[in-house]
């Protein structure tokens, strides 16, 4: 996810900033509670901001912030006090409480808590503005003035709208008691010693005249709502799960709840969950990201898995367009579904990635061997075969074997694997690799994706179609040694370049390719010497790029930070190789930083080595919370575990490895087919209750796993 393409938990602040987000609706402001005008800050309704000023005054001075307190992804109190006035002897004795819920539009109550013994008269002011901007001209700080506004007012109430290319965006705001200009709601509050005076206003969008009911109705109690009630049914019925190490269970509890606060829905399919990418700035669904983030968190909700697969098999390439790099069989990049959302291309749709396509496949044998339902899953099948075309059609044009990319137009990425920032791939010297790239991971994904199709051949009792992709992933796997091993230097290429040479810097991107079993087994000791070495693992998990390299950076976006998902897919390929105890050694890092920053980790951190800082130093502009930093911990839970069940093949293999610092592990309710399973871990000691009919307990791999 790159920043050129230009978001749960607990409400956060990142850069002073305090985010609340409700499906793809959100809110910026500062720690008080405003947003203030010509700052990147908002609420933004389906990808335009609607509210681009929200300032509280009393008495035309502003309130000095105390503290915000975290309750729910969409909800927050603003806790502050009043300023005194100039002259004003002693402290303030007026408590400023502002609760805010965010959804389609917001809600604001407010409170005046007098704490003093005498009577007091206030002005209360709320300035208001509304420039009707798109996500990426706020985010990129190039707002322009587009269109015809209008504004409408009464006593208790405000309209503003927007005309432009036919179509119109407005809000209303209704106050009950205000008195209304065109830029400010003004009350007056007379509040009695020890008493508190209460108000509320509501914010609803307005679409071509069409107002947007609003998520929290004044009428309606707050717990009755539908974002109380979807977040409390899926804390409710997910699972739950405990480990004898307090500050590792708190990380799992906020990885599964800011899980929760990233489910967004396509219009077209508003019943159907899936994952965005991250707040603020990417609540959108992104190929790469919702599907590596499925891939980790499946087995606490395969309905979002499931969702995220059907979601993107609905966008599908059909065709060939340059200009957003769309093919038949290719999987997008990026979808935005706002109302007004429009990318670099100038659409709503992107397809510049390499990678999401092969992994959208495995992605589909997954959810069979977790046992979502077989008719679901199979229905998927002809998306699967379009997109096993797409590589070898689309993505192998020179016919190699190997799935590269190169941009089709100077919109475009540059780089179109995860490592997507202009200068993410370079060679061990520093300089940038020059396209066409082949990268090592996708070649991986290429095989993983071959072994995945082979099992839902097998899964529709196709053993020739099985044994077809076998061979497909044998061959694959086979190319990929004979041409990414670098003997004299003892690791994998990075990828290929555009002349068929090796780029040959030393990177995580290997320890994808353990993930999915493609290294040969008499090479994997030596890369995973090297993933443990000083100039890879920073003590917080496993660096983009080693130490040793050129372009080697701590603080960049990818020549040398630690990204976590990226150390939980090393660490999982570790474990999958069987080296345990460097699998342990990279989840325990990761875990531990999680524990350090309060159990949520951010989207990337900093490379710097733990001897040099005994707390991980953040990257400025990481996103909090991000899918697939939020769904780590848990695939390192499950990585650690050994926990692997075939439905198709009717075994379950747990083989837990866990850090003795882990203690007694309890996991419930999690979701197995048509069961709820119970995983325990005493003492070292295994086992499993609820397992599905058919379904038989293992400590070995099964076959398609191998």
């Amino acid at each position: 996810m790159a920043g050129g393409w230009t978001f749960s938990g607990q409400p956060v602040q990142v850069g002073g900033a305090v985010t609340l987000v409700e499906g793809t609706s959100f809110c910026l402001s500062d720690p008080a509670g405003d947003i203030t005008p010509g700052a990147p800050q908002g609420v933004f309704f389906r990808d335009t901001r609607i509210l681009s000023a929200w300032q509280l005054r009393l008495d035309d001075r502003g309130v000095e912030s105390l503290t915000v307190i975290a309750e729910e992804p969409y909800r927050a109190t603003f806790v502050g006090r009043a300023l005194p006035a100039p002259g004003q002897v002693g402290e303030s004795t007026l408590l400023v409480e502002r609760q805010r819920f965010v959804g389609a539009g917001m809600r604001e109550d407010i409170a005046l808590r007098n704490l003093s013994s005498e009577t007091v008269e206030y002005t209360l002011n709320v300035h208001v503005e509304a420039d009707f901007a798109d996500l990426f001209d706020v985010k990129e700080g190039r707002v322009r003035d587009l269109g015809e506004h209008s504004v409408d007012h009464k006593d208790g109430e405000i309209r503003v709208t927007r005309h432009w290319r036919e179509q119109s965006r407005g809000i209303r705001l209704i106050a009950e008691g205000a008195i209304s200009t065109p830029k400010e709601l003004t009350f007056h509050a007379v509040i009695p010693a020890r008493d508190t005076w209460r108000t509320s206003v509501l914010l609803c969008p307005v679409v071509d005249g069409v107002e947007i009911p609003p998520s929290f109705p004044l009428e309606r109690p707050l717990e009755h709502t539908g974002p109380a009630v979807r977040t409390s049914r899926w804390l409710e019925t997910g699972p739950r799960l405990v480990t004898g190490d307090e500050a590792l269970n708190a990380t799992l509890r906020t990885s599964r709840r800011d899980l929760g606060s990233l489910r967004m829905s396509d219009p077209e399919l508003p019943n159907t969950p899936v994952v965005a990418a991250g707040t603020p700035w990417f609540m959108a669904l992104f190929g790469r990201d919702s599907i590596i983030t499925s891939l980790m968190s499946l087995s606490t909700d395969p309905a979002l898995a499931l969702g995220t697969a059907q979601t993107l098999a609905l966008h599908q390439g059909r065709k060939v367009d340059p200009l957003t790099e769309e093919e038949p069989g290719r999987i997008p990049h990026e979808l935005r579904f706002g109302l007004d959302s429009s990318l670099a291309i100038g659409g709503n749709v992107y397809y510049g990635t390499a990678d999401a396509t092969p992994l959208f496949v495995m992605l589909l044998a997954e959810l069979r061997r977790w046992g979502v339902d077989r008719e679901e899953v199979l229905a998927l099948l002809p998306h699967a075969d379009r997109a096993l075309e797409w590589i070898t059609h689309y993505g192998d044009k020179d016919g190699d074997g190997f799935v590269e990319y190169q941009r089709t137009t100077d919109r475009g990425l540059e780089n179109q694997g995860w490592k997507d920032s202009w200068d993410g791939v370079s060679y061990a010297d520093g300089r940038i690799a020059t396209a066409p790239i082949a990268l090592a991971e996708v070649q991986g994904y290429v095989h993983g994706a071959y072994l995945a199709r082979a099992l839902l051949a097998e899964d529709m009792d196709d053993p020739e179609g099985a044994r077809h992709w076998q061979d497909q992933a044998a061959r694959t796997k086979q190319a990929f040694n004979d041409r990414f091993w670098l003997p004299e230097r003892g690791w994998y290429a990075l990828g290929l370049d555009g002349d068929k040479q090796p780029i040959d810097a030393l990177a995580s991107n290997m320890g994808h390719c353990l993930w999915t079993g493609t290294v040969d087994a008499d090479k994997a000791p030596r890369v995973a010497e090297l993933l443990r070495s000083p100039e890879m693992l920073s003590g917080w998990g496993i660096r983009t790029l080693a130490a040793t390299m050129g372009a080697y950076n701590p603080m960049s976006y990818h020549n040398g930070s630690v990204w976590p998902h990226d150390s939980a897919i090393v660490a999982g390929g570790l474990r999958r190789y069987g080296f345990v105890e460097d699998a342990q050694r990279v989840a325990s890092g990761v875990l531990e930083a999680a524990a350090s920053v309060g159990g949520r980790l951010p989207e990337l951190m900093c490379g710097f080595d733990r001897s040099e800082y005994s707390q991980p130093v953040p990257y400025p502009t990481s996103c909090s919370p991000q899918a697939w930093a939020s769904a780590a911990p848990l695939h390192l839970l499950r990585e650690l575990l050994g926990a692997e069940p075939c439905v198709p093949h009717g075994c379950f293999r747990l083989a837990p490895a866990l850090p003795s610092w882990f203690g007694d592990v309890t996991l419930e309710d999690i979701p197995l087919a048509d069961a709820r399973i119970r995983i325990t871990v005493q003492d070292g000691k295994a086992s499993v209750e609820g397992l599905p009919a058919g379904i038989q307990l293992t400590s070995e791999r099964c076959p398609c796993h191998a």
